[in-house]
């Protein structure tokens, strides 16, 4: 115990009562199980205990007061609008071109979204806690200027966040280029095809699905909104627990609550943009994804990328998988190989290849999210500037 209050001497010395000592505990990794070493229930416990033996003072100790809560501010509101307005452009534009004209439009409406899209996620509520950046950019600066040696470690952790970061990337890219040619190419392929290129057009040979991908791109409004009431919420659950239990028990419904939240603007968005653009609104698999992205998301801005790269590269794998199966399955004594997704897309049709696939993930990682997004030290981390 003297070992660990020695670690942990200026963290105990600052606080102002337990619940700020287990949130730097749990940030430093310390979980129940490492608790129980020290004779202790869980981490709450054990920080009671290190907060009673801080040396006492004369000077009266500062009451706690609760983490500020994050602003709304007009520049991120008007980033989060800007993906589903340039969206609607490119797919209005889409519509009234033809030929030469219509491939253009087409590339410059991909890289004006791709740029508001990133724009919108490195501010607000969906860029994460403030110091994430600074933190992230520090990491990766050390990870540079570190020579081989005892320092060596960081050049891994940096090699090793790139890597993620840039998996995550991929993945997400794969998974809403699914949702807009995937569904057509399948049936294309199951149909002995694809002879043909996509056309664009929502009677051709290969239609592409642009209401769901249209629908996705106007929910950035609604991802950020959930994501900055899930920071507010748990800030004012933080100042007012007085327990890890506690907190827990009061973020889980909060948790939950923002994803219906979000799944219920999402659900009205593909309503309404099936209805102006007369096509499906594909609400299985824009649902099942739109889930996916937020929840990964949500982690991510936490500081927890690994889950939401593996989930994602796992719904990848499945919807790439669907379609490589029926493909390796005509050569020659490989029909066997195709019997899975025929039997899937016999049953269900084709979109119950992405729902299943995001599915099963955004299930994944809403159980993640329920065991770490419930921690204090998720939303009040030591050493990060507020």
């Amino acid at each position: 115990m003297k070992t660990l209050l020695h670690r942990h001497r200026e963290l105990c010395e600052r606080a102002v009562d337990p619940l700020e000592i287990a949130a730097g505990l749990e940030a430093h990794g310390l979980t129940d199980r490492a608790a129980a070493r020290f004779r202790h229930r869980d981490v709450f416990s054990l920080a009671e205990e290190l907060y009673a033996r801080v040396p006492r003072t004369t000077e009266p100790r500062p009451r706690r007061q609760p983490l500020p809560a994050p602003r709304v501010r007009a520049g991120w509101v008007l980033l989060t609008l800007l993906p589903g307005a340039l969206g609607a452009a490119t797919v209005t534009g889409l519509r009234l071109t033809h030929g030469h004209p219509r491939l253009l439009v087409a590339l410059g409406g991909l890289l004006a979204v791709a740029l508001a899209t990133r724009a919108a996620l490195r501010h607000g509520p969906l860029a994460g806690p403030p110091g994430t950046r600074a933190w992230d950019t520090a990491l990766a600066t050390r990870a540079r200027r570190t020579e081989a040696g005892p320092r060596a470690p960081h050049i891994a952790i940096g090699t090793r966040a790139r890597r993620t970061a840039i998996g995550t990337r991929a993945w997400t890219l794969w998974l809403l280029g699914y949702a807009l040619a995937g569904d057509g190419l399948l049936h294309a392929v199951l149909a002995g095809g694809p002879d043909t290129l996509p056309t664009g057009a929502p009677d051709g040979p290969w239609p592409l699905a642009t209401a769901p991908v249209l629908a996705l791109l106007s929910a950035c409004a609604p991802a950020a909104w959930s994501a900055h009431l899930l920071a507010a919420g748990a800030r004012r659950r933080l100042a007012g627990s007085r327990g890890l239990e506690d907190f827990t028990a009061a973020v889980k419904p909060l948790l939950l609550g923002v994803s219906a939240l979000f799944l219920g603007a999402l659900a009205a968005l593909l309503a309404l943009c099936g209805t102006v653009l007369h096509a499906p609104a594909a609400l299985p698999q824009a649902l099942t994804l739109g889930a996916l992205l937020l929840l990964a998301r949500l982690l991510t801005v936490h500081r927890h990328r690994r889950a939401p790269a593996l989930a994602l590269g796992a719904a990848a794998a499945t919807e790439a998988a669907a379609l490589a199966l029926p493909l390796a399955g005509r050569l020659p004594g490989c029909a066997v190989l195709a019997t899975p997704v025929d039997t899937l897309v016999g049953a269900w049709g084709e979109a119950a290849v992405p729902a299943l696939a995001c599915g099963t993930a955004a299930l994944a990682l809403l159980w993640h999210a329920g065991r770490t997004l419930t921690r204090a030290s998720a939303h009040a981390p030591t050493g990060a500037p507020e």
